[in-house]
């Protein structure tokens, strides 16, 4: 059986006037995925979210989403849910009220939606009698998701779910969209996080104005795209840094803009120099203590881009 895509997008493009907010956009989504979009302010995310939730359609180009060809009317596939800029809410209601008026909207009787329970996966039980017009920004994000999640959306679509967002309240969402992959829901966000992306995603789609500059698993960016930053403390610092010279294609960075300590060596290299230096420190009886990437992959990738946009301006 082949896989099953959720989104099958290809040669997409959207156009406002004369900006050009989606240039040919080839997308695949998998059930059961969690698929991030990533790019600098301007790179079509927000447009391309739109068009899964039926809020615009393209100008040119083919998009099934669950299966079903989307034509040029505003409209999505039944089993579509999320929001885009934020999700709107009634504010003289409370949380349980708003999602009982949602229900009623679908047509389902709001005494057995499911009401309490999605307040509860989304950590809002306590304050499901207050008015919304009270809620911070993170408990407005949090009742939005609840109200996603009444419909039992096979594709979830969400723009900035983390926003405003407090540690319980993260914890929670990652909790409610990593249950709903495993379940079979294919899941689109789009964040400037890069902690929650790597955290949540399977793999990501880079955009830079409107197009597709990578779309992948997060492991390809490192070992594909650029050297990065990682930092190494052993047990042997001065053995460590003496190897590191040693070892074709590592180069030794004293200043990263990291703080440093006694046993902290910053080095830049590719995963492949990067596993020989790993090898090269086992042999010797040299003990790894910790390495790992001083930025990600995913932000070092947002950075160059961000970069290269304002150096082409």
């Amino acid at each position: 059986m082949g896989t099953l895509h959720a989104v099958a997008a290809r040669g997409i493009t959207k156009c406002f006037g004369d900006v050009v907010a989606l240039d040919g956009v080839d997308l695949d989504v998998t059930q059961g995925q969690i698929h991030g979009l990533v790019g600098p302010n301007g790179a079509g995310k927000t447009t391309l979210l739109g068009l899964l939730l039926g809020l615009a359609v393209a100008d040119s180009g083919r998009l099934e989403i669950l299966g079903t060809p989307v034509g040029r009317a505003f409209d999505a596939p039944e089993g579509v849910a999320g929001f885009v800029d934020g999700p709107g809410l009634y504010p003289s209601l409370t949380a349980r009220q708003n999602l009982a008026a949602l229900a009623r909207l679908r047509g389902a009787d709001a005494r057995t939606a499911g009401i309490d329970d999605v307040l509860d996966q989304v950590g809002l039980t306590a304050v499901a009698d207050d008015k919304a017009r009270g809620f911070s920004l993170g408990m407005r994000q949090r009742l939005g998701l609840a109200a996603a999640l009444l419909t039992r959306p096979r594709l979830l679509v969400l723009d900035e779910p983390s926003n405003g967002l407090d540690p319980a309240g993260k914890r929670h969402v990652h909790g409610v969209l990593a249950r709903l992959a495993a379940d079979g829901t294919a899941v689109v966000l789009s964040s400037h996080r890069m902690d929650d992306l790597e955290a949540l995603c399977s793999e990501v789609t880079i955009l830079a104005t409107g197009r597709v500059v990578f779309s992948g698993p997060l492991g390809k960016l490192a070992a594909e795209n650029r050297e990065l930053d990682y930092r190494v403390r052993t047990s042997d610092p001065q053995a460590a840094r003496r190897l590191a010279d040693g070892t074709n294609g590592i180069r030794v960075v004293d200043d990263a803009g990291v703080r440093q300590d006694d046993e902290l060596l910053v080095v830049r290299a590719l995963v492949p120099a990067l596993d020989e230096l790993v090898a090269n420190l086992v042999r010797s009886g040299v003990a790894v203590r910790e390495l790992a990437p001083v930025i990600s992959p995913l932000e070092a990738a947002f950075l160059d881009l961000t970069e290269q946009q304002e150096a082409g301006r």
